[in-house]
């Protein structure tokens, strides 16, 4: 009788694990798009093995900053631009603002290339394949709701797995993945620390921390749930961990021990394994880089039309109606036309608009993250569910870490664009 009762409660346990499992995993695996999949390909590519070590204090500081975020969302029921808002005033929060709909615009813009570069590979025109996937993208959130959507996002990570088949079908050396894992190395040169900062900020961005609380928020997440969703915040962390590790192995096993240590995006990366690792291999990764790239290009948009709409007052999302957030969608709908836009047309410098979305992400994240730890530690706001001691510490030294980081990766941006 007991063995059943606590059968029952663990079903019970897991049942209300899954009901709140979503915000975290999508967020996390979001982050794994086009520019992520390309900057973990060139890293195994150019460095092999050496810097895979690099994931664990990545996925601590991704794991301390979301789960402040989420934190949030369950405490207030408030979006973070919202509460930027309401705690520094409209000036402050539409400056903000406006930057993260530039910023965002740039990211869409290479999650578009993403989707186009792979689909090429197998001869379909970024004409046909960049509409469509933005028509699908669009079509999925304006006529959904929210729990639809989640379900889409949450099948879409499943085909993440597409990164660790490929990793094993590379045969890699697992032996010196390993010691890449436990023995830090870097290279002392520039490429090398362009490298290291590029995985950090490749890994936290901005725009994660709006779309994670908004969608906290609409799922309507409670207090007395939020040990579940803390768990799901932990669980999608380790899974990007898991699929970066994956990309940086299969590159490293292939590319890097052919001598390939040059690619020019990650299609480039997927075409150069087929004669080292096999057919599936490449098979296997382009359609991961699509599906990462179609899952950000939903996410992305999502995430800016949450944060600008919340931080200028106005109603926003899924689960309501077009008319009830015109607003919300027609800045949804407007990022996808311009951003699917720019990829079609012939002379639009595409290289420089990334380039300037990754310093946009470099000079945004310390202010979004300083924003995040005041609030997090108002007891005005979070009540007893503020920072205490020991979370403020880790949390101000993983903040002070990414702010160098950031200001590191928008100098080195900065010297190589020039």
């Amino acid at each position: 009788m007991t063995l059943r009762r606590g059968a029952r409660w663990l079903w019970i346990q897991f049942g209300l694990l899954l009901a709140v499992m979503g915000p975290g995993v999508i967020t996390s695996n979001v982050d794994n798009d086009a520019g992520g999949i390309y900057t973990y390909s060139l890293c195994g590519a150019r460095y092999g093995y050496s810097l895979l070590w690099l994931l664990i204090p990545v996925t601590i500081s991704l794991v301390v900053v979301q789960e402040m975020c989420s934190r949030m969302g369950t405490v207030t029921g408030k979006g973070l631009a919202d509460l930027i808002r309401e705690e520094f005033g409209l000036r402050v929060t539409f400056l903000v603002m406006m930057a993260v709909l530039v910023t965002n615009l740039g990211n869409t813009v290479a999650e578009f290339a993403g989707l186009a570069s792979g689909l090429e590979v197998y001869g379909i025109s970024r004409y046909v394949s960049v509409p469509l996937g933005a028509a699908f993208v669009w079509w999925l959130v304006v006529f959904g709701t929210y729990r639809t959507v989640e379900k889409v996002f949450l099948i879409a990570c499943l085909f993440y797995a597409a990164y660790p088949l490929s990793g094993f079908l590379s045969h890699p050396d697992w032996s010196e993945a390993a010691r890449g894992m436990l023995v830090p190395r870097i290279e002392a040169d520039l490429a090398g620390f362009s490298m290291v900062v590029g995985i950090v900020g490749t890994t936290i961005a901005p725009w994660m921390q709006f779309y994670l609380q908004s969608a906290v928020v609409e799922k309507e997440v409670e207090v007395s749930q939020y040990g579940k969703l803390r768990l799901d915040v932990v669980a999608g962390s380790i899974m990007a961990a898991v699929v970066a590790f994956f990309i940086v192995v299969a590159c490293a096993a292939t590319l890097h021990q052919s001598g390939i240590v040059s690619i020019s995006d990650a299609a480039d990366a997927a075409q150069a394994l087929a004669p080292l690792a096999g057919e599936y291999a490449q098979l296997l990764f382009v359609f991961g880089l699509v599906n990462a790239s179609l899952f950000a290009a939903s996410i992305l948009p999502l995430a800016t039309a949450y944060s600008v709409c919340e931080g200028l007052g106005l109603e926003a999302g899924v689960n309501k109606k077009f008319a009830e957030a015109p607003e919300f969608y027609w800045l949804y709908t407007a990022i996808i036309a311009a951003g699917a836009g720019m990829i079609l047309l012939p002379d639009v410098p595409l290289l420089k608009i990334i380039l300037v979305s990754q310093i946009m992400n470099g000079v945004l994240l310390p202010v979004i993250l300083f924003f995040m730890a005041v609030l997090v530690n108002r007891a005005d706001v979070m009540g007893k569910f503020a920072n205490g001691s020991s979370g403020n510490a880790i949390a101000w030294a993983t903040i002070l870490l990414v702010a160098v980081l950031s200001g590191a990766m928008v100098w080195t941006s900065l010297a190589q664009g020039t």
